[in-house]
């Protein structure tokens, strides 16, 4: 039941340390090996390696396979060594020679890296569109609270006016940004390795463009030995742009947890969404966001992991990238539920309207009370020195009126400029527009 095997069995010991949790984790690449196995057989067939009657079969065996992964009830049992090794079983057992011939011109080395490239290109689509409903969310609410102001701080300490929608629209650009890492990364993804067997091509005269086509790629793998390079690349690049958007994420989620703290007390999340304490009944606790927090700074150390499994290999296969399955994959799956949670609880916070009437905020207008010297020609430095001292001596009364009026202030938001980037992001993207 194993692809590479010559009649010699493997102590049991050996092989379950070297499976390792293949089986579970090899259920992301199922459908995926499927799609490459059928592109496979379709060139197969076009270059006179099987016959058409063969291909036709190894095609309904592998639609019936796809059809038990969308199902959920494809399952890869002990005695398999992978997924690749059950679905050609599946085959063989089916159709007999047929099944036997699948792996003509393939290595194990290609057909996992294969798959493992069609699931990250395809990974990376879906949290682009869930990462561009985010920034959606984050610029309703903008456009909804423009007006609602909040103190914005430096040094945790209270500094000067802003604006709820200058905060939610800060996060929906920056996630643009984040944006065009997922999109590096999907170029990475986005090139098809097939053919190039374990590293070194075939002599058979395979047709790679007609699979790289087959499949959906945008791009041919062309070295047989870079190919192969791609093995640990793809992944620490795909790690690199989760880390990216983590960090924006993190950064969000941290500002949420103070602004729903009683001494703040700038938002409000519904009280279903909040968890209590056993002892102290007046708690509702921010858990969602502080969850958030502690994923994305979990995940802003993929890079670092990936690299200290795969930094000092040369080129060419080593049994080393297996593990980098174990590393990435379940933290991917995170990181979706991360925005999948987010894209739930930030439409309904609630926001405390008034916040700057209270005392206590005196103090960020002491610029505008600068400025309103300046504007009555006292130089800058005169007007600092008044404004402090009236503040040090108790003869300060700030001066609430103001208007901003430059691009990204806190009256002129510039959501209509942020919007014409959204479009610009959602035209120019390649990890935007699925296939």
């Amino acid at each position: 039941m194993k692809i590479w095997e010559k009649g010699i069995a493997v102590d049991k010991k050996i092989e379950q340390f070297t499976v390792g949790r293949d089986r579970e984790l090899d259920g992301y690449l199922a459908r995926f090996d499927v799609q490459a196995s059928q592109a496979q057989a379709t060139m197969l067939a076009s270059v006179g390696l099987i016959s058409e009657e063969e291909n036709q079969q190894l095609q309904q065996g592998l639609k019936e396979l796809a059809a038990q992964i969308e199902a959920g009830t494809f399952t890869i049992d002990e005695g398999f060594e992978d997924v690749h090794s059950k679905i050609e079983f599946y085959l063989t057992e089916k159709f007999g020679d047929a099944g036997k011939k699948i792996h003509t011109a393939r290595s194990r080395n290609d057909q996992v890296l294969t798959a493992i490239q069609l699931f990250l290109k395809d990974y990376t689509e879906q949290a682009a569109a869930q990462i561009m409903a985010l920034v959606e969310v984050l610029l309703q609410k903008a456009e909804t609270h423009q007006a609602d102001l909040m103190p914005g701080y430096t040094h945790f300490q209270a500094a000067m006016p802003s604006s709820f929608g200058l905060w939610f629209s800060a996060y929906a650009e920056h996630l643009l940004l984040d944006l065009a890492l997922l999109d590096a990364a999907h170029t990475v993804a986005d090139q098809n390795p097939l053919g190039s067997g374990a590293g070194f091509g075939s002599s058979f005269p395979i047709d790679r463009q007609l699979t790289t086509q087959q499949m959906g790629f945008g791009n041919l793998a062309v070295s047989s030995v870079g190919a192969q390079m791609l093995r640990g690349k793809t992944e620490k690049t795909v790690a690199f742009a989760l880390a990216g958007v983590a960090a924006t994420l993190s950064k969000l989620a941290y500002d949420l947890v103070l602004y729903n703290s009683q001494d703040l007390a700038f938002v409000e999340l519904p009280a279903a969404f909040t968890t209590g304490s056993s002892i102290m009944p007046h708690k509702k606790n921010p858990d969602v966001f502080e969850l958030v927090r502690a994923r994305c700074n979990a995940l802003q150390g993929l890079p670092t992991t990936i690299m200290l499994a795969t930094n000092n290999l040369p080129s060419g296969y080593h049994r080393d990238f297996q593990i980098l399955k174990e590393i990435l994959f379940e933290p991917m799956m995170q990181f979706l539920d991360i925005l999948g949670i987010l894209l739930f609880a930030l439409p309904q916070l609630k926001i405390k309207p008034d916040l700057l009437n209270q005392a206590k905020y005196d103090g960020i207008f002491s610029v505008e009370n600068i400025n309103q010297l300046i504007q009555a020609g006292v130089p800058f430095r005169e007007a600092y020195v008044q404004v402090g001292q009236a503040v040090d001596q108790g003869r300060y009364v700030p001066h609430r009126e103001f208007q901003t009026t430059h691009l990204g202030s806190v009256h002129n938001l510039g959501l209509a400029e942020i919007n014409n980037k959204v479009v610009m992001v959602r035209k120019t993207s390649r990890v935007l527009q699925r296939q």
